[in-house]
């Protein structure tokens, strides 16, 4: 870890994800009666889990609705899930002035280009390790974990 990285980390306050394919691997099941089945790394989970409880909180900022997501985020006992989001720059920025916070102080970690214009602003940037290349150029560490395989945990 460089000193600017290991800088930036000092200042967070919050860590905000994209979901799929950043707690998931992106991939997606559709059964025959309409529902989805997502796979989730439970290794992940509990980092979100010990993150809170060292006094930073998470939030989820997904492109996708899906009841799975709620069911996840309640489980992880995450601070907000906003679903649906096509500017996630736009619902970051909510949150951060709801929270009296900069946007120094975020840790955002996604995986494709919707997520850019928050990694851009981010004070931490990371990127999975098999998020496509203009995320992976983006960002200020990119994970040896792939989304959805411990990712989240090694952040």
């Amino acid at each position: 870890m460089n000193d600017d990285l290991e800088m930036r980390l000092g200042r967070v306050k919050l860590l905000a994800l994209d979901l799929d394919g950043v707690l998931t691997d992106g991939g997606l099941w559709y059964g025959n009666h309409g529902d989805e089945i997502k796979r989730f790394d439970i290794h992940d989970g509990f980092g979100v889990v010990l993150l809170g409880r060292g006094g930073i909180p998470t939030v989820i900022v997904s492109g996708k609705k899906s009841r799975v997501n709620e069911r996840r985020a309640k489980e992880l006992g995450v601070a907000g899930l906003y679903q649906n989001v096509t500017r996630k720059d736009v619902v970051v920025e909510k949150i951060l002035k709801r929270l009296k916070l900069s946007w120094e102080n975020v840790c955002f970690v996604g995986d494709d280009v919707i997520d850019l214009p928050v990694m851009k602003r981010a004070g931490v940037a990371v990127a999975v390790s098999d998020a496509v290349g203009e995320v992976l150029k983006a960002a200020h560490y990119v994970t040896h974990n792939r989304g959805g395989h411990g990712a989240v945990r090694e952040v």
